[in-house]
């Protein structure tokens, strides 16, 4: 009997020492949904584990992608973070209850501006403004002249030339919708889109991807975030950027931690990890030139100034309504999208 009781209790001690070491492995992780570009995604982990010695999985998707998975799994969610992407649809998150609120650690030192536009919903990361990409040799080739303002995308000449990617699976695409919505009224937004439509050569699913059409002089307008368009042009790309004469909206890109989430203090520790100045410099080292939402990170040459811009004054509160949203969407998809082209 006593052989048969310490057999028992020394189970019982392994089995406790393994569930306490199995604890202890799953508090040593974080898993990131990322919806920025790949270069920068892929620096997270390797940065963040060297400051914390935290782990960091993640799965890199457009915006419009990580809400829906989000969504599918909010009631057993596998992230504890979502970084990055355009805000209308980490908007989008919090009033579903997908996203909870979390105050960062350096929530005072993050831009006012940014923080005053879209409230205690989710954490602003950066800050990217709408323009064109042009490739100047591609027009000149097909006698094209460079676009300056954004009914200037309707003209013949520019049939084929443009890329700019799909709403239904980008918030870069929706943040282009939502901004002409705002400069020209919906009727008259949707009539210049159903224009320059005839000229897309084709929507693509990433908001960043024009800009690989572009660099290789297979289109001559892309339409995207310029910060993106700066690093390919750093890389020497031969890539100006234009902002349109009406004005431009913007983004400011998001982060939120995931309600439900499993690793949530380690959730919490990435996120003030990436909004610190040593996390936004790591976006530095990927190549990515948007603003940084911290005031106190330092600045590096060749960032979009917001001041050099005729900025409209973007509504993200309201274009990050879900019904809203939506249906400017659903619209999009079924007026303009089915349209001939060319």
């Amino acid at each position: 009997m006593a052989m048969w009781k310490r057999n028992v209790r020394w189970w019982f001690f392994a089995a406790l020492v393994l569930t306490m070491s199995t604890g202890l492995a799953q508090q040593r992780v974080v898993n990131v949904i990322c919806s920025v570009t790949q270069n920068w995604c892929e620096a997270l982990g390797p940065a963040f584990k060297q400051a914390t010695g935290i782990d960091v999985r993640i799965v890199s998707v457009s915006t419009n992608e990580a809400l829906a998975r989000l969504r599918a799994e909010q009631a057993n969610p596998t992230f504890d973070v979502w970084f990055g992407g355009t805000g209308d649809p980490h908007y989008e998150a919090f009033k579903d209850a997908i996203t909870e609120w979390y105050r960062v650690k350096a929530y005072n030192d993050l831009s006012p501006t940014m923080k005053a536009a879209i409230g205690t919903t989710y954490i602003p990361l950066y800050q990217g403004i709408l323009g064109f990409g042009i490739n100047p040799k591609v027009l000149q080739d097909r006698g094209a002249p460079i676009p300056r303002c954004w009914k200037d995308l309707a003209n013949p000449a520019y049939r084929g030339l443009i890329q700019v990617s799909n709403p239904n699976t980008s918030g870069t695409a929706y943040t282009l919708i939502a901004t002409l919505v705002q400069i020209f009224g919906e009727e008259e937004a949707f009539n210049l889109m159903r224009s320059y439509h005839r000229n897309v050569a084709e929507y693509t699913r990433s908001g960043v991807a024009p800009r690989i059409a572009l660099g290789r002089g297979e289109i001559g307008i892309g339409i995207q975030f310029m910060h993106d368009l700066v690093e390919f042009k750093k890389q020497g790309f031969p890539i100006e950027i234009v902002a349109p004469c009406e004005g431009t909206g913007y983004e400011i890109g998001g982060l939120s931690l995931v309600r439900g989430a499993k690793n949530k203090a380690n959730g919490q520790a990435f996120m003030d990890w990436a909004v610190s100045p040593a996390g936004q410099q790591v976006g530095f080292r990927a190549g990515i030139f948007s603003l940084p939402s911290n005031t106190k990170t330092p600045l590096i040459e060749g960032i979009p100034n917001p001041k050099d811009f005729k900025l409209i004054n973007y509504d993200a509160k309201k274009y990050g309504d879900p019904d809203l949203r939506t249906r400017l969407i659903t619209r999009w998809t079924r007026e303009v999208f089915p349209l001939p082209r060319r």
